[in-house]
């Protein structure tokens, strides 16, 4: 109740003086208002900077600016409110990343062209991101193994932060309030001078647990329903620190060193004897990433840079509840991983019309699990080249490569090519692109044995797996003038020797030999053991696609986007095929935005909404489609040379959509949206 009052006060505040500006204010000058760039820079789709319009390689963009105007400070409702071929299911083991149908496995985040590591159950932890940082962030469609190795079968998501230079001390601080227990603080300092710059954050973020409909079935009887604790969404409490230093020596030579930490941990609702669903433990999680590098330019066309990237992530459990084996605030540690990457890359103007690019990778990953028993690691060792060039009649060709040998499964050869024209507002685009996914340290090294709700489960890697492979190939239409562009995409990415979980089923012999393997398991556990599961290549992927983005600025001050994807995801075991779970084929996402100066006041106002099909499950019941709308108002006050204060007021979920479904083991979700949410923010920038 209290927070719903500071809220309506808030809101009247706002209004005074929004009304006060408006009967002060001078009429509306075209000139204030700054039209959206239909041509940003990018470098994620050719590993080099340029403008969206001229790369070869199509590339999805959202910037700083679109972020502000939606009012958004998390990774996930930065990519879900503006890029329909993705979508989050968030939990406590991380959220579940989907990309054009594919799991979060299959998708490469990179932070500045490097790797984010540490992963839940191949599900990235996206509250490592500082969203007070990001410039810009990158989507690419489909395999890039050619520049980015492992991983990029599904795309690349490049988040590109921000670091300003010409002289200057700035402090920005940013917070957002809404239901819920949501809140997000994020604050930086800056100071740049006489070449030296140096960068801090500090971001604080946290939510409550929380579920739609309290009641569940009970196990074994659908005819009946108790209540239960178990959270839809899991709160957290999460903090992130982050200190970046450049120095620019001369005109050719600069240099760059960072460090960031981040704490989480997950606030669930504690075991209850009177009601199911409570938990005796929290999840906890601590990452620590540095890197340095730098960089040598002999001229504007030509640069070598080099960087090295230590990534520290390790997670386990915290007990706030005494059981009969630990105490109030011990922790049990789950596992740890360590990567260490290595980078050289030559970038090359050899001709007016041309950019090639050569480079050197080397990359080692450490894992250390205890419930699976690992502690082992894996190296690759990499070359790559690409070349870009500009050909006669209005084309521009890109071809490349990269060479991988991996400690485990050998080398591979990832080829791409890619083919554009260009004539006045038209581009045609067409693409193929090879990718790879090298085995995980877990399907690898795996040898697990554990007692979940008393049911005894094994699971062991396999050393002799193969790498997973796609073939992607896309034709695209693009049409481009200052206030308007249309871009029509399809796509077909097919995969093969996908790992999976195979179940053996058990007979005497194979029970005796897990007893020998596993000491610690009795034979009642063993004799309630039907089969046991081993990591293999087996599956094909077959994913088709269309993706259509509209955007228009009719008058200056006011524009929108429209953004639709088709995706039909299918996997085949066997002779069998089946829709990929959480796969969703129709995604529409909208967004109007309007901005206006007067004076020293400006207004902006957002409009976004999304809408998709329902999210399809293969052994469980389907989750309903959905469309979400939110409002989000910024007020910009430029009070004085060095100080802006920024009041922001929106609502979430206009029209209170949430799944009211009771929630079972047979139930998913698409939709965790908690319904109806006023949300205020604040941002002073001094």
């Amino acid at each position: 109740m209290k927070t719903n009052r500071l809220l309506v006060i808030f809101a009247l505040s706002v209004n005074a003086i929004v009304a006060s500006a408006q009967i002060h204010s001078k009429s509306g000058s075209a000139d204030a208002d700054k039209q959206m760039s239909l041509n940003p820079v990018v470098v994620t789709g050719s590993g080099h900077h340029q403008r969206l319009g001229v790369t070869a390689t199509p590339v999805h963009v959202l910037s700083a600016k679109e972020i502000k105007e939606q009012g958004i400070t998390t990774f996930a409702d930065a990519l879900t409110h503006t890029m329909p071929q993705l979508s989050m299911a968030p939990n406590a083991m991380g959220s579940q990343l989907r990309l054009n149908g594919l799991g979060g496995k299959y998708i490469l985040i990179l932070i500045n062209g490097h790797k984010l590591s540490g992963d839940i159950s191949n599900n990235a932890d996206l509250n490592r991101i500082n969203m007070a940082r990001v410039k810009r962030i990158e989507v690419l469609d489909g395999a890039a193994s050619s520049l980015y190795g492992s991983d990029a079968i599904a795309g690349v998501i490049n988040i590109i932060t921000d670091q300003p230079t010409g002289d200057l001390v700035s402090a920005t601080s940013n917070s957002r309030v809404s239901g819920k227990g949501q809140f997000t603080e994020q604050v930086n300092v800056d100071i740049y001078s006489h070449g030296f710059g140096s960068y801090t954050s500090f971001s604080h973020d946290r939510a409550d647990s929380y579920r739609i409909n309290p009641l569940e079935y009970v196990k074994g009887e659908e005819d009946k329903t108790q209540q239960s604790l178990s959270p839809l969404f899991t709160g957290y409490r999460n903090n992130l620190v982050s200190q970046r230093f450049t120095w620019q020596t001369t005109k050719q030579l600069a240099f760059n060193a960072g460090m960031e930490y981040g704490y989480k941990k997950t606030d669930r609702p504690n075991t209850n004897p009177d009601i199911t669903g409570g938990l005796d433990y929290e999840m906890r999680y601590k990452s620590l990433r540095w890197n340095v590098g730098g960089i040598y330019k002999w001229n504007s066309r030509n640069s070598i840079q080099t960087d090295f990237t230590v990534d520290r992530y390790r997670y386990g459990k915290e007990y706030d509840v005494e059981t009969k084996t630990y105490k109030v605030g011990d922790y049990v540690q789950s596992k740890k991983q360590r990567t260490m990457d290595g980078e050289v890359k030559a970038i090359l103007g050899l001709t007016q019309n041309s950019t090639t690019i050569f480079g050197v990778d080397w990359r080692n990953d450490m894992l250390v699990t205890t419930s699976g028993n690992i502690d082992n690691n894996a190296y690759t060792l990499s070359g790559y080249g690409q070349h870009e060039m500009a050909l006669p009649l209005h084309l521009k060709a890109t071809v490349g490569a990269r060479y991988t040998y991996h400690k485990e499964f050998g080398s591979r050869l990832t080829p791409k090519v890619a083919l554009m024209f260009s004539n006045g507002p038209i581009r045609l685009r067409a693409t193929y692109s090879n990718g790879f996914r090298a085995p995980g340290l877990d399907e690898l090294y795996y040898r697990y044995f554990s007692v979940n709700r008393g049911k005894p489960q094994v699971s062991f890697g396999n050393k002799n797996l193969k790498s997973e492979a796609s073939h992607y190939v896309s034709l695209g239409a693009e049409y481009r003038v200052s206030r308007f562009s249309l871009s029509v995409m399809g796509y077909i990415n097919r995969i093969n020797d996908m790992i999976i979980k195979d179940n053996i089923k058990l007979t005497d012999p194979l029970r005796e030999m897990l007893k020998a393997e596993f000491p610690e398991m009795t034979d009642e556990q063993a004799n309630k053991m039907t089969s046991y599961a081993h990591y293999v290549n087996s599956d094909k992927g077959d994913v088709k696609g269309l993706q259509v983005n509209i955007y228009a600025n009719p008058v200056d001050g006011f524009n929108f986007n429209v953004n639709y994807a088709y995706t039909y995801a299918r996997s085949k075991s066997g002779d069998e095929w089946q829709i990929l779970d959480r796969s969703i084929k129709n995604a529409l996402t909208l967004s109007a935005s309007y901005s206006r100066a007067w004076g020293i006041y400006r207004l902006s106002a957002n409009v976004n909404g999304r809408l998709q099909s329902k999210t399809y499950y293969a052994a469980y019941e389907d989750a309903p489609g959905y469309g979400v709308w939110n409002i989000n108002t910024t007020h910009t006050f430029s009070l004085a040379r060095h100080l802006t204060v920024e009041p922001s007021l929106g609502i979430d979920n206009i029209f209170n959509k949430t799944d009211n479904r009771i929630d079972s083991s047979l139930r998913r979700y698409a939709l965790y949206s908690p319904g109806r949410m006023l949300v205020a923010g604040l941002k002073i920038k001094l």
